[in-house]
């Protein structure tokens, strides 16, 4: 899942020195190497856009989840990566590219409230959504972030977020809690939410004798949805048991330990003069 699929592949180590959009030392180098918690976070980003109805008809209407999960999550993974661990040019033609697609996407929700992917409140809400995702499960299931890290992790991901059109992304937590309470009321139950949870379950994401620790990173998924919100959907039995809990932090421990060398964070890190190893150091071993 770290790997772009065929029509994405990119040479993470070249242009040699070309920096990304963040540094090397940025919390979002280190948050977005670790792919259990990146699989977790990008999962309950979904649950939170698909909870919106208009993000849900754009959504749900215009891709492939349901025709090809694996292949658009791992198009999705592609990007992500490419955001974070891509050279700057490179990332930002690519951003160019899906704003340009996003200009196409546009229809009615079923209770006839026109949408455009491109407006900016349903950027900022699904990016918005991504930036909470991915933080809260590298920080529930691998490493519990500080208040500072999770601040300058926000921030990081404003950067980017800017660039595809969501110029009101929150940039701090306290925006992120603003943003919440000025959507919550917004958002509904729907059936869409259960069949995207039943599709992650049962798409081939891992060999099959791994399938059940992927139904339990959707279930970890769903344990970090703000608990407001699982209750509107109605997931509030959907969660993690205590001793799930403890599992899939061990995983993802163990997932930020393992370097895999032909990935984009180690790609990305030979690209910029650092050994490939050294985001999976202890942060006081990485100087």
């Amino acid at each position: 899942m770290m790997q772009p699929p065929r029509g994405m592949h990119f040479d993470f180590l070249h242009p040699e020195g070309e920096p990304a959009l963040q540094p090397p030392d940025s919390m979002s180098w280190r948050i977005f190497k670790n792919p259990v918690s990146v699989f977790i976070g990008g999962v309950a980003a979904v649950i939170l856009e698909l909870a919106e109805p208009s993000v849900r008809s754009g959504v749900w209407d215009h891709s492939s989840f349901r025709r090809d999960a694996v292949m658009r999550l791992r198009r999705t993974g592609a990007c992500a990566m490419m955001t974070v661990y891509g050279p700057a040019g490179a990332a930002q033609a690519m951003i160019e590219r899906v704003v340009r697609i996003h200009e196409q996407i546009r229809g009615t929700t079923p209770s006839g409230l026109p949408y455009e992917a491109n407006d900016p409140r349903l950027l900022d809400w699904v990016q918005a959504t991504a930036s909470y995702g991915f933080i809260e499960a590298y920080s529930r299931f691998v490493h519990r972030l500080t208040a500072q890290e999770r601040a300058q992790a926000i921030s990081e991901g404003a950067v980017a977020a800017r660039l595809y059109g969501a110029v009101g992304a929150p940039r701090s937590q306290a925006e992120w809690e603003a943003l919440l309470a000025k959507t919550g009321p917004t958002l509904e139950s729907s059936p869409i939410v259960f069949e995207f949870l039943d599709i992650m379950h049962q798409a081939p994401l891992v060999p099959r004798p791994l399938r059940a620790v992927q139904r339990l990173m959707v279930r970890a998924a769903i344990d970090i949805v703000p608990h407001n919100i699982r209750l509107m959907l109605g997931l509030e039995q959907a969660g993690l048991s205590p001793v799930q809990r403890r599992l899939v932090k061990l995983a993802g421990q163990i997932s930020d330990r393992v370097p895999i060398r032909t990935a984009p964070p180690a790609q990305a890190s030979i690209r910029v003069a650092r050994d490939p190893t050294f985001l999976y150091r202890p942060a006081k071993a990485r100087h």
